[in-house]
């Protein structure tokens, strides 16, 4: 029984064998005119964008840095969003994924910030206020803490991910009895909206947190 239930985040184990693929799979389908003319979905996704740039401006202020922030949230939200269809294979729960984006951006942070502002780095490790003797463990802590950023922002999306799809499948796997039926099917549609919203809140909360990182050197 774990070995079918965790088949699910197997990329091999899936109808099609479409593998990593199914990452930019949306993209690929998408004709070339859903750029260039106006349309109802190409209006939705302009106004998902310009939204998540907009919450972005709070924390960063440099254009190009919105754009690289903006354009993961919206990869990010495909992404979840795919995993939701049927014989398709989930990436954002994989670490693999979520470590090739959270890795990147912070150590592009670290060496920016080091290399150009070292002093500034070194006051973050030491908040204000904190007693003299404080101050070694308090460096400690906020070093530890730095460092295991980028696993936290992979570790969070993978594993709510994970979750909500293991309780799909666990709900879909059983075979109740007939009179009990209405009642799985409505569980069923509930809990998919709720990981609509899911995938929706994860791939925003990686994106504010990947601002709130980015803004220390700005």
């Amino acid at each position: 029984m774990m070995n079918n239930l965790f088949n699910i985040f197997d990329p091999a184990s899936f109808m099609f064998n479409l593998n990593w693929s199914s990452s930019i799979i949306i993209i690929l389908i998408l004709p070339m005119k859903f750029w260039t003319m106006q349309s109802r979905s190409n209006s939705i996704y302009n106004s998902l964008n310009n939204w998540i740039s907009k919450e972005m401006k709070i924390n960063i202020k440099k254009n190009n840095s919105i754009i690289i922030i903006s354009s993961l949230f919206i990869f990010i939200s495909m992404n979840n969003f795919m995993g939701l269809f049927p014989y398709t294979f989930t990436s954002t729960s994989h670490l693999t994924m979520t470590l090739t984006f959270s890795l990147p951006i912070w150590l592009s942070i670290m060496m920016y910030g080091w290399t150009n502002m070292t002093n500034k780095m070194f006051t973050h490790l030491i908040p204000n206020s904190t007693p003299t003797i404080l101050m070694p463990f308090m460096t400690i802590i906020e070093t530890i803490s730095n460092i295991i950023r980028p696993v936290t922002l992979a570790v969070r999306l993978t594993a709510n991910m994970i979750a909500g799809h293991l309780i799909l499948t666990i709900m879909s796997s059983n075979n109740p009895e007939f009179k009990f039926i209405p009642i799985i099917l409505i569980s069923e549609m509930m809990m998919m909206i709720l990981e609509m919203a899911v995938a929706m809140i994860q791939a925003y909360v990686f994106t504010i947190l990947s601002s709130l990182y980015l803004s220390e050197i700005n």
